[in-house]
């Protein structure tokens, strides 16, 4: 029952929403600049616009995506279907959303390590 309490504290929540920003901020601000280095000058208004529009769609939809998954695991918590009732409370779907999104951070670092390989064998031939 103690981890479920560290689980639950206001610091651990803070932080972790703290590393989620800080993430999100470097993660769009790295894509900006692959998809500005990327594109031909005369594109680079067109990519920008393009990565804006992807941008505000992911971040939308994981918004919403997060909320139903958050109440879902809260509704099914509150019924005692979801790890029992003493899992029960708004905490554990955050927590899962938070589980959700390290791994999908894990698996996106997967997928992109053969590209940075990739990318760096190629710069150090040239």
């Amino acid at each position: 029952m103690a981890s479920l309490r560290t689980a639950q504290s206001a610091p651990i929540f803070t932080a972790g929403t703290f590393l989620i920003g800080l993430g999100a901020g470097l993660f769009g601000h790295g894509t900006l600049t692959a998809t500005m280095q990327s594109a031909p000058k005369e594109q680079v208004g067109l990519a920008l616009g393009a990565w804006g529009a992807v941008q505000a769609t992911a971040a939308g939809l994981a918004m919403a995506i997060g909320g139903v998954v958050r109440d879902l695991v809260v509704a099914m918590g509150d019924a005692g279907a979801f790890l029992g009732r003493e899992f029960a409370g708004a905490a554990t779907g955050y927590v899962v959303v938070y589980i959700i999104e390290l791994i999908l951070l894990v698996a996106t670092l997967i997928c992109m390590a053969p590209l940075v390989k990739k990318r760096n064998a190629r710069e150090s031939t040239q």
